[in-house]
């Protein structure tokens, strides 16, 4: 039965490894879904903003896992 869990959360950690990168993808892509229809620039931008939004926040996960390794 541990033999179990541990694969499950193994599994689980290929996916989700840090939560603070989960939630703040969904936060972006929330905040992302609810203010860049509303703003004054062509649609042809939108992919754009949210892939630099996605971009930073894994650079910043980088940079704060490598400093704790």
């Amino acid at each position: 039965m541990n033999t179990a869990i541990a694969a499950c959360r193994e599994f689980f950690g290929l996916f989700v490894d840090d939560g603070s990168i989960a939630a703040a993808l969904i936060l972006w892509s929330a905040a992302a879904g609810y203010f860049l229809p509303d703003l004054p620039m062509d649609m042809g931008w939108d992919g754009p903003i949210l892939f630099l939004g996605y971009l930073l926040i894994l650079v910043e996960n980088l940079h704060r896992t490598a400093r704790r390794g």
